[in-house]
């Protein structure tokens, strides 16, 4: 196992953490339960050959998952790290930040967490419940008494807020954020965040699954020989110095397995060969018959079409060979209400605003067409 530096903390981590959203689960009598007998010698396993750092929350496994894996790592609790949440919708005025902290240290049978954090929050939910109710001083105290070792946020909103929250807070030691080789939004502010002594820790890095598919992505931007996709995912990932650990939600032993070996090659990703992928992608994008940059000019749409996001689906389809998570997103965008051509009121709007002159209404019939035609 590679172990890096995580942030100012002044602790090693290591660069494969565990996330304990997807641990086996069963269901009897309408409730639900956490298969204990396969999901704890997953954990111990992943602890046996150098994980560190274990991720849960308060409502991940239907509210199960913090108290496995307090018990999991339980004989070991000195020797880990321990992440969990806090649900800010729990939280309605400021002495709610202790209860709903002393309910988490409960469930997982432990006297502290190494890093709490404020859980998904956005700018609107930092400026209106962190801010508001002085949750950052609740924070200091925890710190203070003990019951937290860091203070920590993850991160769900543009990438510009992040600068911002870190800035205005002052307090925040890592970050938990989405990035990967297909959403490379936050990589900026990922560098920001190290530059001001932040660890920071990777959600997504396989992109919900879409790099786990196989494909020959990696041919198509080396020219050499194929390599299982989620294998290229975690290279660039953990290829960014900016990184400290990348983040995993594994369901199986065979998944452990195969993380692990990544996450234990002595040859990552040089800077130069980091640098060079991440321009491929890019290259590759652009000889997309549809390249739309992501700059979301044309939006909002008066009838609320989500433009990039169709177009970026078609992206996944047609540069990067994922067509089945293409097809099946676009299904999922439409049964949850999400607006296509057929809803377009023609008012061409958003071809006035494209820098690309796109024939935006043009291509979205086309993807429309050939997404739910394969």
């Amino acid at each position: 196992m590679i172990y890096r530096k995580f942030g100012s903390t002044g602790k090693e981590i290591s660069s494969l953490g565990f996330g304990c959203m997807r641990l086996p689960e069963y269901e009897k009598d309408g409730q639900w339960f956490i298969e204990e007998e396969k999901a704890i010698p997953m954990l111990r396993y992943a602890y046996d050959n150098g994980v560190n750092y274990f991720d849960t929350a308060p409502y991940y496994l239907h509210k199960n998952s913090e108290a496995t894996v307090g018990k999991a790592m339980k004989d070991i609790r000195d020797k880990v790290m321990l992440s969990t949440k806090i649900p800010l919708e729990e939280v309605h005025v400021a002495s709610d930040y202790r209860k709903v902290l002393e309910k988490s240290l409960k469930k997982m049978d432990t006297d502290y967490i190494d890093f709490y954090h404020f859980w998904g929050i956005n700018k609107a939910s930092f400026d209106n419940k962190i801010m508001k109710l002085d949750l950052i001083k609740e924070a200091v105290k925890a710190k203070e008494e003990g019951l937290i070792r860091h203070i920590s946020f993850s991160f769900h909103d543009k990438a510009k807020y992040i600068k911002y929250i870190i800035d205005t807070a002052g307090v925040m030691e890592t970050m938990l954020v989405q990035y990967n080789l297909l959403d490379r939004s936050n990589e900026e502010m990922i560098a920001y965040a190290a530059s001001k002594g932040l660890g920071v820790v990777v959600m997504g890095p396989v992109g919900g699954g879409r790099l786990a598919a196989p494909t020959n992505l990696y041919a198509k931007l080396t020219g050499k020989p194929s390599i299982a996709t989620y294998e290229l995912a975690f290279k660039f990932v953990l290829g960014n110095s900016s990184v400290s650990c990348a983040l995993s939600g594994m369901g199986s032993m065979d998944m452990v397995e195969k993380n692990l070996a990544i996450a234990g090659e002595g040859k990552p990703l040089s800077t130069e060969e980091w640098k060079q992928l991440g321009e491929a992608v890019d290259q590759l994008k652009k000889f997309s018959d549809l390249y739309c940059t992501g700059c979301e000019y044309c939006q909002p749409c008066p009838v609320d079409i989500k433009i990039p996001h169709i177009f970026n689906l078609f992206t996944y389809h047609n540069v990067y060979g994922l067509t089945d998570h293409a097809r099946n997103e676009l299904k999922n965008y439409i049964s949850k209400g999400g607006k296509t051509i057929k809803d377009c009121s023609d008012c061409g709007r958003c071809e006035r605003k494209c820098p690309q002159k796109l024939e935006i209404r043009k291509q979205l019939k086309r993807v429309e067409d050939v997404l739910t035609s394969i």
